[in-house]
């Protein structure tokens, strides 16, 4: 008699490793450390500080604590997470009996969907899109064991700041059309940084084309100069790590006392320096867009290591337990949290609600910061405690397995 193929679920409350939902939670809430800037602020003054707004005092060094300990990364943390997740995800269709492919891919197409609804209705910067577009490649790696998954990972991580220099050492190269256009979109004109500050303190609709043309560049040319490079590397090192057992805390505390140690200090050297330089060189478009933004880009990778590395000896530690279970919540709901604080922020900042862009300083933004986060790690136990999933993360499991999932406890 044959044996019947066992019903594919999603995963349990009991099943979940723990270490991933803390690392989800406070990678999540990270993430908004520096999204605040472009709810708040014009685009050039996220690559750019100076481009907008006061950069002095208290707000100069807003930007630069938050530039050295968030900039890249918790993303960082969040792409490396996804790619322990393809691996998670992968293993359990497996065991079921199930093809995991067929439902990898019907999953990160509707991840796919929501990150387009994200990125065009609510907020340009979605990083759906760009971890689904990304997924779909990664999957493929997934049978590689950690070394060969590490040198892949490094070729990617690599290829992106080949680029930048390349791009740099060129520019004497470019036309001068060329050039004044690159360096308006660093430095914009007062003109246009007027027409982005009244665009989005309109109405929805006024702010759709440039919400638009933000998001297909993004999408199109960012996407291949940089972010495919760089998430595509960090999910990569994620399935290495998830592999190694790094990610399920199952290292000694000396392994991840030196990951940390070496990680944080190597991390804010990097970023820190690159900060000294870019002041150094009055933020000048052609030493800091191409070889100034570098020593972040490798110093982020560094600190986000670091930050797991004391983020697993938590883990592994007694104490903290009310901390860990707090932030476990926010990363189990990680999916509708990362949404939740887009909407929070298109509500304090764009024309559909307060209109604040443009008229709140850098040190006012972490005020709204921690507000949001307080929203968030008070309303995710108390869902939790009367729903299994978020209601997002709920959507996508129904999407995924093609049958309605539990929802509300009894």
């Amino acid at each position: 008699m044959t044996k019947p193929v066992e019903l594919l679920q999603p995963t349990s409350s009991t099943e979940r490793i723990v270490s991933l939902d803390l690392l989800r939670g406070i990678a999540v809430l990270g993430i908004l450390i520096m999204n605040i800037q472009s709810f708040s602020m014009i685009s050039a003054a996220y690559i750019n500080p100076t481009a907008y707004g006061d950069l002095t005092g208290i707000n100069r060094w807003v930007w630069i604590i938050s530039h050295i300990l968030a900039d890249n990364k918790f993303m960082s943390i969040f792409s490396m997470l996804f790619g322990a997740g393809i691996m998670i995800f992968t293993e359990r269709a497996i065991d079921k009996g199930k093809k995991a492919g067929v439902l990898f891919y019907r999953r990160t197409f509707w991840l796919l969907v929501f990150g387009l609804m994200h990125a065009y209705l609510i907020w340009y910067g979605d990083i759906l899109t760009t971890y689904a577009l990304c997924g779909f490649l990664v999957f493929l790696f997934r049978k590689l064991n950690p070394k060969n998954l590490l040198i892949i990972a490094a070729a990617f991580f690599i290829i992106p700041i080949v680029m930048s220099l390349m791009a740099g050492v060129s520019m004497p190269g470019w036309s001068a059309e060329q050039y004044s256009e690159s360096v308006d979109g660093w430095l914009p004109p007062a003109e246009k940084v007027q027409e982005e500050v009244s665009v989005y303190q309109g109405s929805w609709v006024e702010q759709m084309p440039a919400r638009v043309d933000m998001a297909i560049f993004l999408q199109t040319f960012l996407f291949f100069w940089a972010s495919f490079w760089r998430v595509t590397a960090m999910m990569l090192l994620g399935m290495t790590l998830y592999k190694l057992g790094v990610l399920s805390a199952a290292k000694s505390n000396a392994f991840y006392w030196r990951m940390a140690l070496i990680g944080l200090s190597s991390g804010v050297l990097l970023s820190g320096f690159g900060v000294y330089q870019n002041f150094e060189a009055n933020w000048f478009y052609d030493y800091s867009m191409f070889f100034g933004s570098l020593y972040n880009e490798i110093g982020s990778m560094a600190m986000a290591m670091g930050y797991i590395g004391i983020i697993m000896l938590m883990c592994k530690s007694l104490r903290f337990n009310g901390f860990k279970n707090l932030f476990t919540s926010v990363g189990k709901m990680a999916f509708t949290n990362y949404i939740l604080m887009s909407v929070l922020a298109m509500f304090i900042f764009y024309g559909n609600g307060l209109g604040l862009f443009g008229m709140v300083e850098r040190w006012e933004q972490v005020l709204f910061v921690i507000g949001i986060w307080l929203i968030i790690l008070i309303i995710s136990p108390i869902w939790l405690k009367y729903f299994y999933y978020g209601p997002l993360e709920w959507l996508w499991r129904i999407l995924t397995y093609w049958h309605v999932q539990p929802f509300k406890k009894t």
